[in-house]
């Protein structure tokens, strides 16, 4: 049988170390109890970012939410409409909203590549070639009227929105994080544009549409503009840290294998329909999946349902598809074939059998 003999000196080190592991001990609990408190506000945050962004949109709730969506989703957003009626104050507004580093470039005709991604300068002082960063380098880039240039500039966007990183002299180079494009462009047809080639529209999450306001909504609009610029009224709600969280828990959203036999099911039924010649990539497929979690978040809800990709699968999908001579011929439209396509397929039931 062995004894130890402590001396009062080593019980006292051996008395402050367990106050010293009790102590740190209360720090990780009162540390783990902050973080779960803080997630359980993201989805409040997210929600206030709504209504911050409302302030300088006015009406148009149901856009406002699909973006918010599609940022949660870490997807990009195309808006297409006519000009004047507020895309480009929409992504101004959520850049404030969620206080994050934006640049914003018109394209024009003259715009080149390097104007996106940058280029290599060389330095006669230091001898030494440096990287001068290009419009992209942001947390939020605003890309104003973006098939009015070149498809050489509008391809340069297709490593950026796909891969979150610029190659420039074969050096590749990361963007900031969290990345998102908006990007506006007027319909097709307008004066000196051209069509986005389908490479480039892939890489957008959702296509939406904001339409003209009604009449109340544009009495408010005129009310607000002359009173002061609806910008300045929109106060940050969250920030890039914040929203990274956000989007990570958007991801952690369940989805069912039925839910998932669901999607699979849609985005098939789009690629066999005799009305499409082209359908949905499996980029769609994930980005149908990804806003479906991100619908289920604003609803708080912890799982995905059917109501929520019903919600989200015009948006993510009408862009992607390309009908044949036969739909055009018959003036059918992408939204026109998607809804017959979502009305032949029946939801799953989550419920137990």
């Amino acid at each position: 049988m062995f004894h130890f003999h402590l001396t009062k000196k080593e019980l006292s080190v051996q008395g402050m170390s367990f106050i010293m592991d009790l102590e740190q001990l209360c720090i990780n609990i009162g540390k783990g109890e902050m973080i779960m408190n803080s997630q359980e506000n993201l989805s409040l945050q997210a929600h206030q970012v709504i209504r911050e962004v409302q302030k300088a949109v006015i009406g148009k709730e149901e856009c406002i939410r699909k973006v918010m969506m599609a940022i949660l989703s870490s997807g990009h957003i195309l808006l297409e409409d006519i000009p004047g009626v507020g895309k480009t104050t929409m992504a101004l507004a959520f850049s404030k909203a969620l206080n994050l580093k934006e640049n914003r470039l018109t394209f024009t005709p003259d715009v080149l590549p390097a104007d996106l991604t940058g280029f290599t300068m060389y330095r006669k002082e230091t001898g030494k070639f440096y990287y001068q960063p290009g419009a992209v380098m942001c947390n939020l880039f605003l890309g104003d009227e973006i098939n009015r240039t070149s498809p050489r500039t509008q391809s340069a966007l297709l490593e950026v929105m796909e891969e979150g990183q610029v190659s420039v002299d074969g050096v590749t180079h990361p963007l900031p994080r969290p990345f998102i494009v908006i990007a506006t462009q007027n319909p097709a047809g307008s004066a000196g544009t051209q069509l986005l080639p389908q490479s480039q529209l892939d890489r957008f999450t959702v296509c939406l549409t904001m339409g003209y306001p009604d009449i109340r909504e544009e009495i408010s609009i005129l009310k607000g503009r002359i009173a002061q610029n609806t910008i300045e009224q929109v106060s940050p709600a969250a920030d890039a840290a914040e929203l990274i969280q956000m989007q990570e828990e958007v991801r952690r959203i369940f989805i069912h294998d039925r839910i998932y036999r669901y999607i699979g099911t849609l985005v098939q039924a789009t690629r066999t329909n005799s009305m499409v010649e082209l359908g949905v990539s499996p980029r769609g497929t994930l980005a149908l999946a990804r806003m479906s979690q991100a619908s289920a978040y604003l609803r708080n809800k912890t799982y995905v349902t059917p109501d929520d990709i019903r919600e989200v699968f015009m948006d993510v999908c009408a862009h992607r598809i390309i009908l044949n001579a036969k739909a055009r011929s018959s003036h059918l439209t992408p939204a026109a074939v998607l809804e017959e396509i979502l009305k032949a397929t029946p939801g799953p039931s989550l419920r137990k059998s």
